[in-house]
């Protein structure tokens, strides 16, 4: 016959699994990956379309352009999106999330404010203007990379300083520092660039 104490070693050890499966849940709870609709989410899916259309400029001014260092500026652009956007896919790989939405883009900063109007992502160039710049020459190809791709960084600094107010992953917010940090520097870089080849800025985006 069993012992008080020998049917309550199963019960104690039942207990403590208990416990700890609550410990889990309550760390992941706490800690949690990131849901579909979450900020860090939508900021991984937008940012990559964002990154992909600077990196297919990037790739019209290095291949067409006769200016070394606007070359120079596109090879770089286009090596440091390209590895953020990766980083990007792989969170989203890592959430166990779709790297596309349904989602109109820029949900995640709903009712948080974003240059441009909804459904849009801020510096985005149009249709029309990319197929400008694959129609531009000489320093006119030069003048409207550096441009486009001014507003285009402004943008990603909008859209980065907007994800620094809506998350506390230690990871998500250290890239989007990154961005704001490294665009903005890239953004100067652009504007005295433009200067010396004739050209203006366009409108800033910036508030």
């Amino acid at each position: 016959m069993n012992s008080p104490r020998s049917r309550l070693l199963p019960l104690l050890g039942g207990l403590a699994v208990l416990a700890a499966v609550g410990l889990i849940v309550a760390t992941v709870m706490r800690s949690g990956t990131p849901g579909d609709l979450s900020p860090e989410a939508g900021f991984s899916r937008d940012m990559g379309v964002h990154h992909a259309q600077a990196v297919d400029m990037s790739f019209i001014a290095r291949d067409e352009s006769t200016d070394e260092d606007v070359r120079r500026l596109a090879y770089d652009i286009i090596n440091t999106q390209s590895t953020q956007r990766g980083i990007f896919m792989g969170w989203l790989d890592q959430w166990g999330l779709d790297q596309s939405s349904t989602q109109p883009v820029m949900t995640w900063m709903s009712g948080h404010g974003h240059s441009g109007t909804p459904g849009t992502m801020p510096g985005m160039a149009s249709q029309e203007e990319m197929s400008r710049l694959r129609a531009a020459k000489g320093n006119d190809s030069a003048v409207l990379f550096l441009q486009l791709m001014i507003r285009h960084h402004e943008g990603g600094v909008d859209m980065a300083k907007g994800l620094l107010k809506l998350t506390n992953r230690a990871e998500v917010r250290t890239m989007a520092q990154h961005i704001v940090d490294g665009q903005s520097a890239e953004i100067k870089l652009m504007k005295d660039m433009l200067a010396e080849r004739g050209g203006q800025p366009l409108p800033s985006i910036l508030k």
